[in-house]
């Protein structure tokens, strides 16, 4: 369904004619326009690239990548849900050096930035992931994932508290000239304090958010659905918290953030925009619809051709 079949407000036309400008800037990461995807929803790329042509978005952002390879949790570890899904994978993985050898040469012949999720079960994992990756070719940024809520440990432990995004924020600024991207966690109690600790520590922008914290039961068996028992919550249901979360971490910090949870269509994408983000990240709509990422990058387009407004940059924070 097109913009102009959806519910908007106004009908300007963009008078000259020309298309409105996409580009955005994430640190040092040139994007042609504002879409990524949301890390654990692309995979590395290779099966959506039988899609369409990958040099479409504006970066792609991979799996969760750590150090050593990770088994993930056991089976079942998804659960659909009234307009979401639970998933309790728990970063599933085949290493760092896995991603080097066997993903990025398949990721290099697109013309997109390349933005890797970086997760640890200590700091010191996170920083030599980074190092790493510093001089990997065909790596634009680095994504710190301290907000996953499906490992026993690591991660959500230390973004939990801005004194533990500081720390691997600050461990990794040390071992990386990389653009860092701190993605932060809806399910802690002040969002605000922790995403000031990231910049403070170093971080270049912030992504939010990451899967709220749930749990599905079968009331015919009276167990868990999830071996995990919990897992993280996407999809439109949690849409209205990332909105909310986006909307007051963009009044805190003068950073670019990446926003994210529950983006279906390009109307989604634009209330992320008005509410303070300068980029979306599109996630499990890519399960639905395999061309999600580029329907939203057109009907963005498309939003702003129909606005009257020429530049996406303009739009960024400007809910009234």
């Amino acid at each position: 369904m097109g913009i102009n079949e959806q519910k908007h407000s106004g009908n300007c036309q963009f008078g000259n004619g020309s298309p409105p400008r996409l580009a955005v800037r994430i640190g040092r990461i040139e994007m042609k326009n504002p879409v990524t995807v949301a890390s654990g929803t692309f995979g590395f790329g290779q099966e959506m690239a039988e899609f369409y042509d990958l040099s479409r978005l504006g970066a792609i952002t991979v799996k969760g990548t750590s150090l050593h390879p990770w088994r993930g949790n056991d089976y079942p570890r998804t659960v659909e849900t009234p307009s979401g899904l639970l998933n309790a994978i728990g970063l599933q993985n085949d290493g760092v050096d896995s991603l080097i050898n066997e993903k990025l040469p398949f990721l290099r012949q697109f013309d997109v930035p390349v933005i890797v999720n970086v997760v640890g079960h200590t700091v010191e994992e996170y920083a030599e992931v980074a190092a790493r990756l510093d001089d990997a070719e065909g790596v634009h940024g680095l994504e710190l994932n301290i907000s996953c809520p499906n490992v026993k440990e690591g991660c959500l432990a230390f973004g939990s508290t801005p004194q533990g995004a500081a720390e691997v924020v600050a461990a990794v600024r040390r071992r990386t000239k990389l653009t860092l991207i701190t993605k932060l966690s809806p399910n802690v109690g002040n969002i605000v304090e922790i995403a000031r600790a990231a910049v403070d520590a170093g971080s270049d922008a912030l992504s939010l958010i990451n899967t709220l914290l749930g749990t599905a039961i079968d009331p015919w068996t009276r167990t868990f659905r999830l071996a995990n028992k919990t897992g993280g919550l996407s999809g439109p249901a949690i849409k209205p918290v990332a909105l909310r979360m986006v909307w007051e971490v963009a009044q805190s910090v003068d950073v670019p953030i990446i926003g994210m949870g529950g983006i279906m269509n390009a109307l989604d994408a634009v209330e992320f925009l008005l509410a303070g983000a300068r980029a979306v990240a599109v996630g499990t709509a890519n399960f639905v619809n395999p061309m999600a990422a580029v329907e939203v990058i057109d009907g963005i387009a498309e939003y702003l051709q129909t606005m009257g407004i020429s530049d996406v940059n303009e739009i960024v924070g400007s809910v009234a």
